[in-house]
């Protein structure tokens, strides 16, 4: 193939490689760099590929399950471009999005279960993409579902909240709005408003423009076994953010700073940074 068609031809792909590779890694710049070394190898090989898309799939899957057992006391041998299906990419839907609970849970997968999980269920991708025979590959990606299937009930508040507030605190706007109900309000009790919060804020861009880029001093908070956050200064919770959660969406939140509410905050993991 002309390099200056290859060059294009990949570069047609990068977008769905990063997408790809975001899911799986659960981060963008890393993802970004995995899709750059595909480039390379494919800059540097003299395999006459059948189907570009479904060569490029195959190795970006196995880069990225190269990372993700780097991070993890696994054993494992160099990524080489192995035989692939022809047309693997003809048949791709890309999923949406998946919401940001059903993340926090895949980032709780062994790389297996997670490369098996992400390729099959969120890109309906064949299990022979995947570094492994396809029977193996169904049971890791039946086994990860069985974990996102009972995890997510348990935790899918505890990554809503973390979610949202890693988005307050980052400035994602975008992703503050899509984790808001468009009728979510913020309420405060006397002790909150007395210590500066506002007394009510309405609707979800109004909320998604109060919190982005803010709540930096919040941390993870449990208050009656509820998951939320709060503001904490010298080392003791001032404010409570009490969050009301539904079916993966903020509906929305109350600031608290009562006495005896704050004395029941206790801290926690934040899902969002759990390995």
């Amino acid at each position: 193939m002309d390099p200056t068609a290859r060059t294009d031809d990949f570069e047609a792909e990068r977008p769905r490689l990063v997408g790809l590779a975001t899911r799986i890694l659960g981060d963008h710049a890393e993802a970004e760099d995995v899709v750059q070394q595909a480039w390379l190898r494919l800059h540097g090989t003299d395999t006459d590929i059948e189907s570009l898309p479904a060569w490029l799939t195959t190795v970006t899957t196995r880069l990225c399950l190269d990372r993700l057992k780097s991070r993890t006391p696994v054993p494992h041998t160099d990524i080489e471009p192995g035989e692939v299906t022809p047309d693997i990419a003809d048949d791709v839907v890309l999923a949406d999005t998946v919401g940001v609970a059903l993340q926090a849970v895949i980032d709780r997968l062994t790389p297996g279960e997670r490369v098996a999980f992400v390729l099959h269920d969120s890109f309906g991708f064949d299990f022979a993409t995947v570094d492994t025979t396809p029977a193996a590959a169904r049971k890791l990606a039946s086994r990860a579902r069985g974990k996102v299937r009972g995890a997510g009930a348990e935790r899918a508040d505890w990554a809503v909240v973390d979610a949202f507030m890693a988005a307050a605190r980052e400035g994602e706007f975008d992703s503050l709005l899509r984790l808001l109900a468009p009728e979510a309000t913020i309420t405060a009790d006397a002790a909150a408003v007395a210590s500066g919060t506002p007394e009510r804020v309405d609707g979800r861009r109004e909320i998604a423009e109060f919190f982005n880029g803010s709540a930096h001093a919040a941390l993870a908070v449990l208050v009656d076994e509820r998951p939320g956050a709060a503001w904490f200064h010298r080392g003791e919770a001032r404010v409570l953010f009490d969050f009301d959660v539904e079916d993966g969406i903020v509906q929305g939140i109350t600031f608290r700073a009562e006495p005896d509410v704050l004395a029941r905050v206790h801290r926690r993991e934040d899902t969002r940074r759990s390995a």
